[in-house]
């Protein structure tokens, strides 16, 4: 199984790999900065070599990293929106220095300028970001949100409008958050139920756009548009939502990541009940 958690970086870049290892990750993702700065330090070439080294030691296969929590991609203010942009080109470069593959991101707040202004300026930023990155190897992946005030990306109508506009297919995608469908009105307390939620996913966006998971039960009831985490099995989602995933064959690929409360000392509790489901 491609199963890890979201894996602090403190100490230094490449310390997540011995932290990851002893919670038996196969998959991490990290923060290459504070996801509370609009800035850091750049990247040494050192650094990056040393993370990459790290790496290629460990028994990690994936490494996923995810972006500031500042930056909304759907900014209706120029100055904000350029704000976010220079950042997320930063963000991009950073991963990929790194090796990492995918960023993922939120897809913004429209802040009442309007769904459709906010999906403009969200596809305008990102077709701009991967023209000007046309030499990284890194991309980005648009987080499922759970509908929060003005927030973008709630239904798979607007995860489809936004990807279907941006070019570079290859390089975009989707990461799955268990907990903010759950939240926005998919039901995926059963596996019946959660087939269904996928097959409209797939009729809606296409399964080769999902690229990442993110385990979270949901401390929130189905549909209460608020974004609140629980550890596995102890929210309203329940574990069936869980065993389900840990044993369809086609997301045995798909890096799956936990971001459930309690940092590390919850992870490992959530990953010995992730195997015990694993049939």
């Amino acid at each position: 199984m491609n199963i890890g958690a979201h894996i602090s970086t403190a100490g230094g870049l490449e310390k997540c790999f011995e932290r990851a290892e002893k919670l038996g990750c196969s998959v991490i993702q990290i923060f290459t900065k504070s996801p509370s700065q609009w800035k850091a330090k750049p990247i040494t070439d050192n650094v990056a070599y040393d993370f990459r080294k790290r790496w290629s030691e460990s028994a990690i296969s994936h490494v996923i990293a995810h972006n500031a929590y500042l930056i909304n991609l759907a900014h209706p203010q120029d100055y904000e929106w350029n704000k976010s942009f220079d950042a997320m080109l930063d963000e991009l470069n950073r991963a990929d220095k790194l090796g990492i593959k995918w960023l993922i991101t939120h897809s913004g707040n429209h802040l009442g300028s309007g769904e459709t202004n906010g999906i403009e300026r969200i596809v305008d930023a990102i077709t701009r970001l991967l023209y000007d990155t046309q030499d990284l190897q890194c991309g980005i992946l648009i987080e499922t949100t759970a509908g929060q005030g003005s927030s973008i990306g709630t239904t798979f109508e607007q995860l489809a409008s936004m990807i279907e506009k941006i070019d570079c297919a290859e390089r975009t995608g989707v990461c799955l958050d268990t907990a903010h469908i759950f939240a926005a009105g998919y039901d995926i307390r059963t596996s019946g139920k959660f087939e269904k939620v996928l097959r409209k996913f797939s009729r809606t966006i296409g399964l080769k756009k999902l690229k990442a998971i993110h385990l979270n039960d949901s401390k929130k009831p189905l549909g209460s548009r608020i974004d609140r985490h629980a550890n596995i099995g102890d929210g309203e989602i329940g574990v069936e939502c869980f065993r389900f995933l840990v044993n369809r064959k086609p997301f045995m690929r798909i890096p799956m990541i936990l971001e459930t409360p309690g940092g590390e000392k919850m992870f490992e509790k959530d990953m010995i009940l992730l195997r015990k489901l694993k049939t």
